[in-house]
C-alpha cells in the first residue's frame, strides 16, 4: 500500500518542483502550446517535456495534439482535490488554535484574580 501513490500524492509530488509550479502558474492564464509554455523557462525543450509528463501523469495538466501543435491546459479537478486537502488541514489547525486561545484566555482570567 505504501508503494502506491494516490492522485493527491502525485499532485503534491508534481507541485514540489519550482519549474512545474511555474508551468502551472503560466497555465492558470489559459491553455498554451508547449513551445509557449517553454519560452520563459531556461531549459531545453526535452527537459520541459519531462516536466510536462510529470504534470500530466499527476493529472494536474492535460494536453492535446492538433496537427503539429500540442496544447496544454490545467485540469481544475485535480487542483481542486489538492486545494480541498489543504483547506481541511487549515480548518483543523484554526480550530485547534482557537481552542488554545480560549484556554489561554481562561488561564489568564483565572490567574488574574491571584496576581
Amino acid at each position: 500500500m505504501l508503494n502506491q501513490l494516490t492522485p493527491l500524492d502525485l499532485a503534491f509530488q508534481a507541485l514540489a518542483d519550482p519549474t512545474r509550479r511555474a508551468m502551472i502558474e503560466r497555465l492558470s492564464s489559459g491553455p498554451v502550446s508547449v513551445s509557449e509554455l517553454a519560452r520563459p523557462l531556461l531549459m531545453s525543450l526535452p527537459a520541459v517535456m519531462q516536466h510536462l509528463a510529470v504534470l500530466e501523469s499527476s493529472g494536474l495538466v492535460r494536453s492535446e495534439k492538433i496537427g503539429r501543435v500540442r496544447t496544454c491546459q490545467i485540469n481544475p479537478t485535480a487542483l481542486s482535490e489538492a486545494e480541498h486537502w489543504i483547506n481541511q488541514r487549515r480548518t483543523e489547525w484554526q480550530g485547534r488554535l482557537d481552542r488554545l486561545g480560549h484556554y489561554l484566555e481562561t488561564l489568564k482570567n483565572e490567574g488574574g484574580d491571584h496576581g
